[in-house]
């Protein structure tokens, strides 16, 4: 562990952030949190370094005049359980948690206070705003979950979930669930598997489109269907999970959910290659579906 050291004093939020050899990416997201309108005192950064071949905790004293940062080590177990790690050691009242490859606006922790603060209850989960835009294969992967926000808000889906790149919640709720699964290896499903645990327990779930972060997350064509593929790996996985809490099985959506998805971009205002897109969320589907197979199929559990 490096910087803050634990004994310091309680703050309202604590800002986790896992992270694997991405030192270039996470500098970036740690600039943009010293940016936050938020007064400093209020929040603390954790960053998870989860096996980085050249430790985080070489540089990341740079920031100690800037930011209340910790750098905790872990082994390369996954996102999820590094964010149990980092959640484990935080100080605020409430956690927000982030991707290394997001900038969180300056003012995305005050959004999320106001949300809350009057609601503590709720998970909060924040609009995620594509910053590479001549991306075709990013692009396409931020409408597809822009398109699922949308969605499960209007039909009250039990599918409903919030990406963990951008979302909110009080640090007691988040360790009464238990955290994300740490059977979840996969950067995939285990942000949908926590949020079905955190509607069973009773808690809300609320919208709050005013906390952006910035991602730019680059794909190559061959990395948005490798992606798309391992998120239907991670779909089985939460199939699992759910039925293994004896939770009922995941709702099939209905034809005019696949159909509106692949209209959706044709839907959004100022957004280039639409009929490029709307294929790419076809394809995407397909991958979800192989992934899902390939799991259920190969004998090979990654979360076992």
């Amino acid at each position: 562990m490096s910087g803050q050291t634990p004994d310091a004093p309680p703050c309202e939020f604590s800002i986790v952030i896992p992270s694997r050899d991405r030192p270039a990416q996470l500098r970036r997201c740690l600039d943009a949190l010293a940016r936050l309108d938020t007064p400093r005192e209020a929040f603390e950064v954790i960053v998870v370094d989860d096996g980085s071949r050249e430790p985080y905790a070489d540089w990341i004293g740079e920031y100690a005049g800037r930011l209340s940062l910790r750098c905790l080590r872990r082994d390369g177990s996954g996102p999820g359980r590094a964010r149990n790690a980092g959640v484990a050691e935080a100080r605020g009242r409430f956690v927000a948690l982030t991707d290394d490859d997001c900038e969180p606006a300056p003012d995305w922790l005050d959004r999320f206070a106001n949300v809350l603060r009057a609601n503590p209850q709720a998970m909060a989960g924040g609009l995620t705003v594509n910053v590479l835009s001549g991306n075709i294969c990013s692009e396409a992967s931020q409408t597809l979950i822009s398109y699922l926000y949308d969605y499960y808000a209007r039909t009250g889906s039990s599918n409903r979930f919030f990406t963990s790149c951008n979302f909110a919640m009080d640090a007691g709720l988040y360790r009464q669930i238990g955290g994300f699964d740490a059977r979840f290896r996969l950067a995939g499903g285990e942000d949908r598997d926590f949020c079905d645990r955190w509607a069973e327990a009773g808690f809300g779930m609320e919208y709050a489109p005013g906390a952006v972060v910035h991602h730019a997350h680059h794909l190559t064509l061959r990395g948005f269907l490798r992606q798309h593929f391992t998120y239907g790996r991670g779909a089985m996985h939460f199939h699992d999970a759910r039925a293994s809490r004896g939770g009922p099985p995941v709702a099939v959506e209905p034809p005019a959910f696949f159909t509106g998805m692949l209209a959706w971009p044709f839907k959004q205002p100022g957004l280039r290659y639409r009929a490029a897109i709307s294929a790419l969320i076809g394809m995407s589907v397909a991958m979800n579906i192989l992934g899902f197979v390939y799991e259920r199929w190969s004998g090979h559990r990654a979360t076992r």
